[in-house]
This record gives C-alpha cells, sequence and structure tokens, in this order.
C-alpha cells in the first residue's frame, strides 16, 4: 500500500512539474515589446492615404478647402499655414457621431480600435465592368473560401481601383447627363454580416461615399448611418488597396484628438506580411 502511495505522489509531482515547465515555456514564448517591434519594422509599410489639398474630390455638399501661409521663412524666420476645411476632407474618418446624435466622437474612438488586422475584399475587376457595382455576399464568402473565416476586430476594406481616378473630381463623381452620380458601394447585407455576425471593428472605401452614386444621388446615405450607427467608425477616400494583399496584414489608423469632433482627416498605413 504505502509503495502505491509513493508511486501515486510521484506521479503526481511529475504531472505537477510539467504543468509548471509548459507554463513556464508559455510565457517565456511570448515576446517582448522589443521583439515584436523588430518583426513589424522589417515589414513593408504601404501608405492607403492620398495627400490633400484645395481641389481635391470630396463630398458635393462641402466648400473647397484653402491654404495661407501665415508666417513665412523669408520674411519671419518660421513657416506656418493655416489650413481651413471640414473634418470629412482627403481620406478620412467619419465617427459614429458623424450621423448619430450621442454616440462616440473622434475624441472617444478607442486606441485599440486603431490597430487591426486588415482584409481587403477585391471587387476592381467587376466595378471596372460595372461603375455602379454593389459588393455582394458572394465576395465576402469567396473570401473567406480562400482564407478563412474573417478575423474578429478586423478592419474591412473594399478595393475598387476607384482612387486610380484622384484627383479628378469629375472622374470620382462619374456623374451622367441626368445627374446621376456612378460609383460603387457598399451593400447593406455585407455590412450587417461583417459588422453583426463576423463582429469586425471597421470598414473603409475608396469613393467618397459608403453607399453607391445611384443612392447618393437621392440623398440616401443609409448605408453610412448603419455602420456609425453601431457606434463603429469607417474610413473613406482610401488608397493604394492594389498595393496589399487580401489577407495577412495589418493596419494602423490615426488621426488627431479634436474634441467632440464629428470627422478629421486621417494616415492609414498597411502593415505587410
Amino acid at each position: 500500500m504505502r509503495f502505491s502511495l509513493v508511486r501515486a505522489g510521484a506521479r503526481g509531482l511529475a504531472a505537477t512539474a510539467s504543468v509548471l515547465l509548459f507554463a513556464r515555456t508559455s510565457v517565456a514564448a511570448e515576446p517582448t515589446l522589443a521583439q515584436a517591434y523588430a518583426t513589424i519594422a522589417s515589414k513593408r509599410f504601404v501608405d492607403l492615404t492620398h495627400g490633400f489639398a484645395p481641389g481635391i474630390p470630396h463630398w458635393k455638399g462641402f466648400r473647397d478647402e484653402t491654404v495661407t501661409n501665415v508666417y513665412t521663412v523669408a520674411k519671419d524666420g518660421f513657416d506656418a499655414q493655416e489650413f481651413c476645411h471640414v473634418g470629412q476632407w482627403g481620406t478620412h474618418v467619419d465617427p459614429p457621431s458623424h450621423f448619430h446624435q450621442g454616440l462616440k466622437t473622434v475624441d472617444q474612438i478607442d486606441p485599440k480600435d486603431m490597430l487591426m488586422p486588415l482584409v481587403v475584399l477585391d471587387v476592381h475587376d467587376k466595378v471596372a465592368r460595372n461603375p455602379d457595382y454593389t459588393i455582394a455576399l458572394e465576395d465576402v464568402y469567396a473570401w473567406e473560401h480562400k482564407h478563412g473565416r474573417i478575423p474578429e476586430h478586423a478592419f474591412v476594406a473594399m478595393r475598387t481601383d476607384w482612387s486610380k481616378r484622384w484627383p479628378d473630381r469629375k472622374a470620382f463623381a462619374n456623374q451622367d447627363a441626368q445627374g446621376a452620380f456612378h460609383y460603387p458601394g457598399w451593400s447593406l447585407e455585407v455590412l450587417k454580416l461583417l459588422y453583426e455576425d463576423r463582429h469586425i471593428a471597421a470598414s473603409g472605401h475608396e469613393t467618397t461615399d459608403t453607399d453607391p452614386g445611384l443612392h447618393t444621388t437621392t440623398e440616401d446615405y443609409s448605408l453610412e448611418s448603419y455602420i456609425l450607427g453601431r457606434n463603429h467608425y469607417q474610413i473613406e477616400l482610401l488608397a493604394n488597396l492594389d498595393q496589399v494583399p487580401e489577407a495577412g496584414a495589418i493596419v494602423m489608423v490615426s488621426f488627431p484628438k479634436p474634441l467632440q469632433g464629428s470627422g478629421f482627416p486621417a494616415r492609414v498605413i498597411a502593415i505587410l506580411p
């Protein structure tokens, strides 16, 4: 009996030692921030941001930007410029408060929602054939068939290559003789899948609007209202999505912190695998 108890005790001690060793190994295997930075710094960075200036494409209801040199190096010894533009200017962030009073403003966006896995839904071939194309569930399922389920807390960007029309305002609006706009957009069924089922953090696109041009022609911005109404933000007027992979990259989204801000120019950077 004593021999059996001793053996049992030995087995227990061995099992405990194994658990402790596994735990210690797991902790040791976790990279430090310095190691994570070294890995990230070795990767290729792609700027998904347009440089903004007066005359760039923008929503039809906004006035153009003005830039004034208030001090110059030649006269004052330093250069300082005054920029006057709406918050939704150039590549920009739309916080929930842009459409819904009482929801998050720019300064209330959680910093953890500014670093995300990047998912690119590539529909540029379909848009080339039909500028009024709206992204469909089959586009999402095709991505998942190749890459697996869209990860939670992802930033999902719709690649249409519409940004290649930058900075031509007429080409961006693509307005016909009857006054209708023709450019691609999201669809409600896709947005519901992404936000309600896949639980993504944010989304973005290359056009001036979430909604397709045929909708905005009639002042229908219900798709943008849907995203912002769920207390998520979006990025409009993205660039260079043709330079990033459909899966495997991460994205950094940054912008200034205006108190109670309803929008502001953003800087969006993809880090490639």
